[in-house]
């Protein structure tokens, strides 16, 4: 006879559509914070053309270097808590940024915050992945990619469009100064990121645990140097590498340099938007635009299979950036007009962003180090992001400060993409129906 208890049932997990939502709008909310809303906040406080685009490019850096420290979060804690926990840690280094607005040295102690932020960010990535890649079957993957990338991107529309709008309403209608209304909107993310926190440790899931938990550091550094070794192993992986870093090479540029282009007085050769409008334009009909744009391309997908559809995806992705080079070219004062051109850009960027996650998560990440090496290839991502966004300060200088000249170079920027994903290696197959891998090469 025996006085134990029998251990408690395993609890079971909470359905997707509960956390896979909120999960991509707490990684997609920071990273457009950082990487786009950050530059249209110091335009707004006189900061010039090209130091926005060189500082705030550095802040893409720990997406980049992602993969150096995702194997030393393997061996403690669950990827659940992970997740949580940088949330918490973006909710504190947000409000900092919100606190540190009127000091007089504001710009860098603000950047320095939204480094904190990005490094939270950028862990918050890794591990999230690795939940939804560990707990969700390679059919949901499938199945729920179109929402997963809609998600992420919601939470990048909030940030450059609901709230960037906002801040032109607080100002224009109701005459605070750029300062208090950007400490407003920067306290409303912290607290945003904090309520994802919450809501979380109800509902998210731990993700498989790591065969290295509890092993300590030094199995985490054997995990580092097999995870890398592992990486540069895979079949045609260079290859892979060089369509995944080009896939958005072209939409690189214009993250960068089009949100001020909207912005920008039209003596300078920009539209001469108002904050308002241009949040209307990301915030409502640009959503509708991604929405359908990022549901059609996970259909399509779907339907087609990746290896199919991916040509055309980033076809989708890339010839929109036309509509930048009309824009500059035309300089159109009709903001209707204007906004049914950007939201056109915007459905394909919807459309097409589906066809670069996938890729990475099906062809590059498969294998022992799954969540590490999908860190790898968004780490690739990221580095476009950087890469793009530090020599676009220097490209636009060397147009002489010419929008139009600067977007019709984008759109050569933007033909390799399309070459690459034509001719792309898809090492590792799936069978259709399923989406399970199929035997052969």
């Amino acid at each position: 006879m025996t006085n134990e208890f029998p251990a408690p049932p395993p609890k079971k997990p909470a359905h997707l559509l509960l956390w896979v939502p909120t999960l991509y709008l707490a990684m997609g909310l920071p990273n457009v914070t950082v990487g786009a809303v950050a530059a249209i906040m110091y335009k707004n406080m006189g900061v010039s053309t090209e130091t926005i685009a060189i500082y705030t490019s550095q802040l893409y850096l720990p997406w980049v270097l992602k993969p150096l420290w995702s194997p030393f979060l393997e061996p403690f804690r669950t990827k659940g808590f992970w997740v949580i926990a940088m949330q918490f840690v973006m909710m504190a280094s947000l409000g900092l940024v919100a606190f540190s607005l009127p000091i007089p040295g504001f710009f860098a102690m603000s950047l320095a915050f939204f480094w904190i932020t990005g490094f939270a960010s950028a862990t918050q990535d890794i591990v999230a992945d690795g939940v939804f890649m560990t707990t969700a079957s390679l059919k949901d993957q499938a199945r729920y990619s179109g929402l997963q990338g809609m998600c992420w991107n919601m939470g990048a529309v909030i940030a450059s469009g609901v709230l960037v709008s906002l801040t032109g309403k607080m100002h224009d209608d109701w005459g605070l100064s750029w300062q208090h209304c950007w400490m407003i909107i920067m306290g409303m993310v912290a607290l945003i990121m904090g309520g994802f926190g919450i809501w979380h440790l109800r509902v998210l899931p731990p993700g498989e645990i790591s065969p290295i938990q509890g092993h300590g550091m030094a199995s985490a550094f054997r995990s580092l140097k097999e995870s890398w070794v592992s990486f540069f192993q895979k079949p045609q992986i260079w290859f892979m590498i060089v369509v995944v870093f080009f896939y958005r090479f072209g939409e690189g540029f214009i993250e960068k340099i089009g949100p001020i282009f909207l912005l920008d007085a039209r003596e300078a050769g920009g539209l001469g938007l108002s904050n308002q409008i241009q949040g209307m334009i990301n915030g409502s009909v640009g959503t509708v635009a991604f929405i359908v744009g990022a549901f059609l391309g996970g259909f399509l997908a779907s339907k087609m299979t990746l290896r199919r559809s991916f040509f055309i995806l980033a076809l989708s992705l890339n010839i929109p950036h036309l509509t930048y080079y009309y824009l500059s070219h035309a300089m159109p004062t009709e903001h209707a007009w204007i906004a049914g051109i950007v939201v056109i850009e915007k459905f394909g960027f919807g459309m097409g962003s589906v066809g670069h996650m996938l890729y990475m998560m099906q062809q590059i990440a498969p294998g022992a180090f799954r969540m590490t090496h999908y860190a790898f290839a968004t780490g690739i991502m990221a580095m476009t992001k950087w890469l793009t966004g530090w020599i676009s300060g220097p490209i636009f200088a060397h147009f002489e400060h010419s929008y139009a000249k600067f977007f019709t170079f984008v759109l050569i920027a933007s033909i390799p993409p399309v070459i690459l994903a034509f001719v792309a290696p898809f090492p590792k197959r799936y069978d259709d129906s399923a989406q399970t891998p199929a035997a052969g090469h």
